[in-house]
This record gives C-alpha cells, sequence and structure tokens, in this order.
C-alpha cells in the first residue's frame, strides 16, 4: 500500500513545484517585457515646469512615443522629450527636457519682433502663452539637429540659449496626456484655437526687450523627468513610476 501512495505523493509535489515555477516565470517574463516596452517602445514621464504652457501644465502625466522616430525623423510642431546636450551636460543637466520642434535640419530660424521666423516665414503658432520678448539672429540648424523652444516662451531655458538638439539625442514625441482625467487626450502639433493677440503698434519706448528666464532666475527646473519616487529632484519632463 505504502509503494502505491509515493508515486501519488510525488505528482502532488511535482504539481505544485511546477506551479511555482510558472509564477516565478510569469513573473520574470512580465519584468522583462515591462523593461523592453519602457526601453524601446513607450514610457511615462510628468511635468514639474511651467515651460510649456499652456499646451502642458505641472503634474501632467504623458505617453511618450519612442518609437515613431525610428521610422520617420521629427516634424515640425512635435512636442519631443530629449536627453541634455553636451552644452547643458556641461552646464550640469542631467534629466531629460521636454520642448517643441521649431527648426529642422538646414532651416534658417530667427525670433524679432515677437515672431518666430523659419525660412522667411513667419510661424502661425496658436499655442504658446505669449510672444517671445526677446530677439535671436537668423541660425542655422544643422544637419540631423532640431531647433527647439518651449511653448512658454518667456519662461523656458530651450535652443536660444544653447543651440540645437542633436537627433540621437530625442527619446520620443510626447502623444497622450493621460493625467488629469478632465484633460486626457492627445498632443497634437497644434492643439491650440484661440488666435494669439495683434503685435503690439511700435511706440517712442526703448527697443531693448527683458531677457528671457534663464538658468538663474529659476530655469534650473525646466526639464521632464521619469515618474519615479517622489525624492526625485523635479526637472523638465520626469518617467512615471
Amino acid at each position: 500500500m505504502s509503494n502505491l501512495n509515493k508515486p501519488t505523493s510525488y505528482n502532488s509535489q511535482q504539481r505544485e513545484d511546477n506551479f511555482w515555477l510558472e509564477v516565478l516565470k510569469t513573473i520574470g517574463m512580465s519584468a522583462v517585457l515591462a523593461v523592453g516596452i519602457r526601453q524601446f517602445v513607450a514610457e511615462a514621464r510628468y511635468i514639474p515646469s511651467e515651460s510649456m504652457l499652456p499646451t502642458l501644465k505641472v503634474n501632467d502625466r504623458l505617453i511618450i512615443d519612442k518609437v515613431s522616430y525610428r521610422l520617420n525623423p521629427p516634424q515640425r510642431g512635435d512636442v519631443v522629450v530629449f536627453n541634455p546636450t553636451k552644452a547643458l551636460e556641461d552646464q550640469g543637466y542631467h534629466d531629460a527636457f521636454i520642448k517643441r520642434v521649431i527648426g529642422l535640419p538646414g532651416d534658417r530660424v530667427e525670433v524679432r519682433g515677437g515672431q518666430v521666423i523659419v525660412n522667411g516665414t513667419v510661424l502661425r503658432e496658436n499655442y504658446i502663452q505669449e510672444r517671445p520678448k526677446y530677439q535671436l539672429d537668423t541660425k542655422i540648424v544643422p544637419a540631423d539637429e532640431y531647433m527647439v523652444l518651449g511653448d512658454n516662451r518667456n519662461n523656458s531655458y530651450d535652443s536660444h540659449y544653447w543651440g540645437s538638439v542633436p537627433k540621437d539625442k530625442i527619446i520620443g514625441r510626447a502623444v497622450i496626456r493621460f493625467w488629469p482625467f478632465d484633460r486626457l487626450g492627445g498632443i497634437k502639433p497644434d492643439e491650440a484655437t484661440k488666435e494669439l493677440p495683434p503685435l503690439p503698434t511700435p511706440t517712442n519706448t526703448p527697443t531693448n526687450s527683458p531677457e528671457p528666464v534663464g538658468p538663474d532666475s529659476g530655469a534650473k527646473t525646466d526639464q521632464v523627468i521619469p515618474e519615479r519616487s517622489s525624492n526625485v529632484k523635479p526637472p523638465e519632463a520626469s518617467p512615471t513610476p
């Protein structure tokens, strides 16, 4: 009788061992899949600064598409997340930034009279917080690089300070805002419909424009960090846990 019970006991133990083995396999595969998705497909980030107002607000949560730019180059108007350029790294920046693509490789970009001018054409920008109060002499965007500006033009540490962004520094494109729920939806190249106010009438006042906010006046938080733990110092576009 005891000999007959041995196989039953053995089979029961084997089934239990197989069950836990399958659980461990499932957990392991899920972890690998999650890491793979975040590394190559998409990731969540939050906004800790006001540099992209009114398009993106502080604490907005976004999904960043990391696949599109493997197939097609960034387009003007895209909102992109990118790692610090060499110029930014030299200033001690390590977290990602989020800005809007304004100039493509080879474009001639200038800012004057409260307008952004690309290749001689004034950009129609219904998405910005206010017109830029600074001047930028004509810059030619280098090959495989992009000029990016924050929608909050006068409170953004962007390309008009430190130059263009190499394509290989771009992490991906902001495609969906999933938080807060009342503003859930896609991030479009030009999602605003409100017309900008007309340019002010020239006066006899001095033409020197106030400088935009720079690294010493609050722009140090002009980044996007991944949403991790709350003890991470907020940058401009951050990842989500």
